[in-house]
């Protein structure tokens, strides 16, 4: 069977994150020091190593089949490329940030300012959307010196925390895109690795659904077991277990990460004892 060529970032925080949520998949990676690529034993796939900046043109020439990649440098070099999924990691934003101690009153402030930024495409199509015109100077480099060597009036970089603004003495005023990682297709990818592209999607998609779901064990008095029910916005239908100890029953159901909180909060108060919440390694629908 040929194997499927996946392309990541050769380091970084990119590259780890890829690394792990392969694994995750079950996929076992023979990856030796400094190897440019490296094979699967366990499922039809190769990782290429590559620079971040290159992966999008290896997507348009075919040389690899998909990758993963920060969805802001697949818009900013290869708008064209289409992606399958998102992955959940690498989440940032891609803004526009002035000196701390310039007042800002909105976008037209950079009209016939320089604006220094890696992303020159992406911040074009934002100024030319608000009818603005800029210098856009383009630094492959670190971005927010830029303003303090008198380089640039404002810059446009990617923002994860905003410590690295802060640091720099800048603050971010406009947010253009927001961003994580995906995992991209190449318009080249041929139909028998396309069949081998769905089944690691399938795989992916158990490990992210698991990832943002709780499974959730509680006693119930049974008088109580329809109103519990009614609060669960889990699955289709939860488990009810008798319990050894009269009018009592054991509840399981799975809930999104996100009512966490809330939902337990509400199962409390509508009598649900000893709750017990657990992680979930895979989920398949």
């Amino acid at each position: 069977m040929e194997n499927i060529k996946i392309g990541i970032q050769k380091s970084g925080r990119l590259h780890d994150q890829s690394i792990d949520i392969l694994k995750r998949c079950g996929i076992s990676i023979d990856n030796g020091k400094d190897q440019l690529k490296a094979a699967s034993p366990n499922f039809p796939l190769e990782i290429y190593y590559l620079r971040n900046g290159d992966i999008p043109q290896y997507l348009k020439d075919g040389v690899v089949d998909a990758a993963i990649i920060g969805e802001n440098l697949l818009i900013e070099k290869a708008p064209k490329i289409t992606y399958v999924m998102k992955l959940g990691f690498s989440k940032c934003r891609v803004s526009l940030a002035i000196p701390k101690e310039k007042a800002y009153n909105g976008i037209s402030d950079f009209d016939g300012q320089r604006i220094a930024t890696s992303y020159p495409n992406t911040v074009n199509q934002f100024l030319k959307k608000h009818h603005i015109n800029a210098d856009i100077h383009i630094i492959n480099g670190s971005v927010e010196i830029a303003p303090n060597i008198g380089l640039a009036d404002g810059i446009c970089d990617i923002v994860s925390t905003g410590s690295t603004l802060f640091k720099n003495n800048l603050k971010e005023v406009e947010t253009l895109l927001i961003s994580e990682a995906v995992l991209a297709t190449s318009p080249n990818i041929s139909a028998d690795n396309k069949a081998i592209l769905d089944k690691l999607c399938f795989r992916l998609d158990a490990v992210l659904k698991a990832k943002n779901s709780k499974y959730i064990l509680m006693n119930v008095p049974n008088d109580k077991i329809d109103h519990v029910i009614q609060l669960l916005p889990g699955m289709k239908s939860p488990t009810v277990m008798p319990l050894v100890e009269k009018n009592w029953s054991s509840v399981h159901t799975v809930i999104n990460e996100n009512d966490f909180w809330s939902v337990i909060d509400q199962l409390k108060q509508a009598g649900a004892e000893g709750i017990l919440v657990a992680p979930i390694e895979k989920m398949i629908l």
